[in-house]
């Protein structure tokens, strides 16, 4: 059916009250919370894009198939149920669950790094940049060069800088560099796409070097979609041939089944090489549980074999892009700069476009974040300076939208508080750090207005 309006495709079969607070209630949780929104309890959000990770809601068939969900420590047939659905799109031998993306990444550079190597990435998120550092390897990112201007409209903003990646082997050496990773969608990059063009362009040049590609594989599908919409030659493929081409071009992925494996636990490591795949399994074993469950219940593992496959249908992703869509166009028609074009699971403002008086080093990214809170009661992520200290290339606001979970009157709603924000945006005032982690600081940093 082909109509104007793109409507959710589902029918909302339980509900969940959400809690209003006042602006003087909000004021005194943010400063309990040292203006880290990551520190506030959740009940005191009222609409919670702080990610979309895990905080998606579950469809009736996910909920039938967890009851199906088997225990067994080891041989569990709920990991068979797994392994097949996870098989049939990324087509992978091995397939090693873990308890969720970053169990992956931990797992797999601790295999593949020693200190001194280098890990290229079109951008590195933030646990994979700690986890590559954690196991002594520098992480360096490669995005186009037109990808650090927000304003900069591409339609695959998020590919990685093929050139860049060439004289990166040939300045360090191939002996350096343990494997190439792929981000797609590319979440630190502004959520943009990577085209099936570049990843053939990645794969030949890492595969000429006997380098191995691996692609963080958190939003595949919608990045599936992307290639649909966009890429020449591929309007007549489904998103899941087009996931299993992208794929068949890699040598391994790693997988948070939190985003577009539609579940709110869990995620997985593949790999074809046999040798790898044995000491991955044993560090698995070490840290997170049996090859057969990961540290998963079954239950879990059942919700992610069914919901790797829903995240492919067609009709959910033309909803979930063009939801998306709705938030950064209505925002951005009144001047709010963002990360253009609009991505697929979120949207991220320019918090140094938006606040140009606030200096970098006093986070403009976490003083508009707490702004939005302020006014509306609506949580965000910076993804800036506090997050990557030195290695930020740009100063952003994420709004994340949770799958299946908030309604277009909500997203009408957020539209509205932002540019109530926007309209006295000169009155925001920076932050500075009291408090910070020797790693991944932004999850637990603590802050203060400057004066």
């Amino acid at each position: 059916m082909s109509t104007k309006t793109i409507f959710e495709p589902f029918r909302i079969k339980s509900v969940e009250p959400i809690r209003w607070t006042t602006r003087a209630q909000r004021e005194d949780l943010l400063r309990a919370a040292h203006y880290n929104l990551f520190l506030l309890p959740a009940g005191d959000v009222l609409i919670d894009l702080l990610t979309d990770s895990g905080t998606g809601a579950m469809s009736t068939h996910q909920w039938a198939a967890i009851m199906e969900g088997d225990e067994s420590y080891a041989g569990s047939p709920s990991f068979d149920r797994f392994k097949k659905s996870v098989q049939n799109i990324f087509g992978f031998a091995h397939v090693i669950p873990t308890h969720q993306g970053r169990a992956a990444e931990r797992i797999l550079f601790s295999v593949m790094c020693k200190p001194g190597d280098v890990v290229p990435n079109n951008t590195h998120f933030d646990t994979t940049r700690a986890n590559v550092e954690s196991a002594g390897a520098e992480a360096v990112d490669l995005p186009l060069p037109e990808a650090r201007l927000p304003e900069t409209q591409l339609p695959f903003k998020g590919n990685m800088d093929v050139a860049g990646l060439e004289a990166l082997i040939a300045r360090v050496g191939r002996e350096r560099i343990p494997l190439v990773m792929l981000t797609v969608t590319n979440n630190s990059g502004g959520g943009q796409p990577v085209s099936m063009e570049n990843a053939r362009a990645v794969s030949a040049l890492c595969h000429k070097h006997g380098i191995p590609l691996y692609i963080d594989a958190c939003r595949f599908a919608e990045n599936a979609y992307f290639i649909k919409l966009r890429e020449p030659g591929y309007a007549d493929k489904s998103p899941k041939q087009i996931a299993q081409e992208m794929f068949s071009l890699a040598d391994g992925c790693t997988m948070s089944a939190k985003k577009d494996g539609m579940a709110n636990i869990g995620g997985f490591l593949c790999t074809n090489n046999d040798i790898l795949a044995r000491q991955e399994k044993d560090l698995l074993i070490l840290t997170e549980g049996y090859p057969t469950y990961g540290g998963l219940a079954g239950r879990d593992l059942e919700a992610i074999a069914v919901g790797v496959q829903e995240s492919l249908e067609e009709d959910y992703l033309r909803y979930r892009i063009a939801s998306t869509a709705y938030l950064g166009d209505h925002i951005a028609e009144h001047g709010v700069p963002i990360v253009q074009p609009p991505g697929g699971h979120a949207i991220y403002i320019d918090a140094k476009a938006f606040l140009p008086h606030i200096p970098q080093q006093q986070f403009p990214g976490v003083a508009l974040a707490a702004e939005l809170y302020l006014e509306g009661g609506i949580r965000s992520v910076e993804i800036g300076s506090l997050m990557f200290a030195a290695a930020a290339r740009m100063e952003l606001v994420r709004l994340a939208i949770p799958r299946r979970t908030y309604t277009q009157s909500h997203i009408d709603y957020v539209v509205e508080i932002i540019l109530k924000v926007w309209q006295r945006r000169a009155l925001i005032k920076g932050l500075r750090l009291t408090y910070e982690a020797p790693f991944l600081r932004h999850f637990t940093a603590h802050l203060e207005p400057v004066d």
